[in-house]
């Protein structure tokens, strides 16, 4: 077996059927789906297995809710393939991706391999990066939370590659992604950026989740782990992200969060940061809203 395609699927009944027909009328001649019903309270897994009834290639594992990460783990743990790809289940891979990804990653003898993708809008979301790159720049954009690339799906891995980074406490349920390509990155394997799209991401699909001081805690504790072999080099780096997160909150106008949590970042500025992330955060949180809002309000502007 090639390939193996995870995908997670948590209350997705209306998007899985997409999903699947953009996989299963793939030509590649060497593939499975593991398709991971994380405990949903929709009909999606008996879609599932409505599809696994007719497609043979399709595995569906059914468990408990314990979240994204579990369930890619366990999509991973039930998988043969020799290249791993994600999807998630309300997206789909473009036509022609397996054999995109598999020619690409026979061809260069990577670790992982990356292409742009597109959005349901005709979109190209296009990092610009091309062939090798060091892992070390792309765990500074992700810590930055300004990475234009694909982090897990759209990529394929070398099955080892991924062995032991899908974990994750449960309370994790925003950029677990990230937290999981930076534990791969960590590894130092060979990444190769490629310029075909393989994946077609939904953006704009509702979800209910809202980030809070709790979990936000958990994740620190573990990307903090995560980086500790090689803290000294990414420590300012560390606090940057954390700076991104609490211009997140100050923008939803959660101001407690400065009091609560963020205050002892003052002490931390380095100069490597951007001037305007050190601003944010000395400002009172009221004032640094304006600052960030309208910040963010001139992106939205520049991308349309």
């Amino acid at each position: 077996m090639e390939i193996s395609v995870i995908i997670p699927v948590y209350n997705k009944e209306e998007y899985i059927d997409r999903c699947f027909e953009s996989i299963f009328s793939q030509p590649f001649p060497s593939f499975e789906v593991v398709a991971v019903d994380d405990g949903s309270t929709d009909r999606s897994g008996t879609v599932c297995d409505s599809w696994a009834a007719k497609e043979p290639r399709l595995r569906v594992v059914h468990v408990d809710n314990g979240g994204v990460t579990a369930a890619r783990r366990i999509g991973y743990e039930h998988s043969e393939g020799r290249y791993i790809m994600f999807a998630d289940a309300d997206d789909l891979l473009t036509e022609g991706s397996l054999q995109l990804m598999h020619d690409a990653i026979e061809r260069t003898q990577a670790d992982e391999v990356v292409g742009p993708y597109d959005d349901q809008y005709g979109h190209r979301h296009d990092s610009g990066l091309r062939g090798f790159v060091e892992p070390e720049s792309l765990i500074r954009d992700l810590l930055a939370v300004r990475s234009k690339f694909c982090v897990l799906w759209g990529i394929i891995f070398r099955r080892q590659l991924l062995s032991g980074c899908l974990s994750a406490p449960r309370v994790i349920v925003e950029r677990e992604d990230s937290l999981m390509q930076i534990k791969c990155l960590m590894r130092q394997p060979r990444v190769f950026f490629i310029d075909q799209p393989a994946y077609l991401h939904y953006e704009d699909v509702p979800n209910s989740r809202r980030e809070t001081l709790d979990w936000i805690r958990i994740y620190d504790n573990e990307l903090r782990e995560t980086l500790q072999p090689q803290w000294q080099r990414y420590q300012s780096a560390f606090v940057h992200h954390q700076l991104k997160v609490y211009e997140k909150f100050i923008d939803r106008r959660q101001f407690h969060v400065l009091r609560d949590y963020y205050r002892p970042l003052r002490r931390q500025l380095t100069s490597d940061i951007p001037l305007m992330d050190r601003v944010a955060i000395l400002l009172p949180p009221r004032l640094s809203y304006y600052l960030i809002h309208g910040y963010k309000q001139l992106l939205r502007h520049a991308k349309k």
